[in-house]
């Protein structure tokens, strides 16, 4: 019992660590930005031009103001660490997977002349994770944590329809299918025991 309570405690310190590093990484970005005339919104994504591919990932780390990052920062760091419990390297695989499908439906299909940039695409992404998560890897802690998750944020999820010209709905809803297709490809292996098997 004292081995699971002190495993708990350290993967819920180290999730907590690498989210508020995070948020103080986002908060510094954006000082910076600001304190340069927004020099940092070039790396941004402007759509379908190759040279901007490179910007996917930097794109996920940058806002339009503070007001944006602000809206972010919240769900941001109870989704993160929430994800994170399970695991930092796991969870960074999902972060992975949700940016690059993130940045490359915004890249595809984002309106001409726009540059997209902001963590929400990451933020849809770790909702659909935690959504389907437990389902996937029949885990009924995970599905519980899931639902509770649903509970407090799933009205975020109107954010994947085209109801405000300003935001990229097209980074949320791909974002969310990154976040369900993580799910998947990072699907814990079923060990004998959680599986049902017929001897003859």
């Amino acid at each position: 019992m004292t081995g699971t309570r002190t495993g708990a405690s350290a993967r819920a310190v180290a999730a907590g660590g690498v989210m508020l590093a995070w948020i103080a990484l986002l908060w510094l970005l954006e000082g910076v930005d600001t304190a340069t005339g927004n020099s940092l919104d070039t790396h941004g994504i402007s759509p379908r031009e190759p040279s901007e591919l490179a910007d996917i990932v930097p794109a996920a780390f940058l806002h339009s103001g503070w007001e944006h990052l602000a809206s972010n920062t919240v769900p941001l760091l109870v989704l993160g660490f929430i994800a994170a419990l399970a695991g930092i390297r796991r969870f960074a695989a999902v972060v992975l997977v949700v940016i690059a499908a993130s940045g490359l439906g915004v890249w595809l299909t984002a309106p001409p002349h726009t540059v997209t940039l902001g963590a929400s695409g990451v933020v849809f992404g770790l909702l659909g994770y935690l959504l389907v998560r437990g389902f996937v890897d029949r885990r009924p802690w995970d599905i519980v944590i899931g639902l509770g998750v649903a509970v407090v944020y799933g009205s975020l999820l109107w954010g994947v329809l085209p109801t405000d010209s300003g935001v990229s709905w097209q980074g949320h809803l791909f974002g969310l299918v990154g976040g369900v297709a993580a799910a998947f490809l990072l699907r814990r292996p079923r060990t004998p025991r959680e599986g049902h098997y017929v001897t003859v």
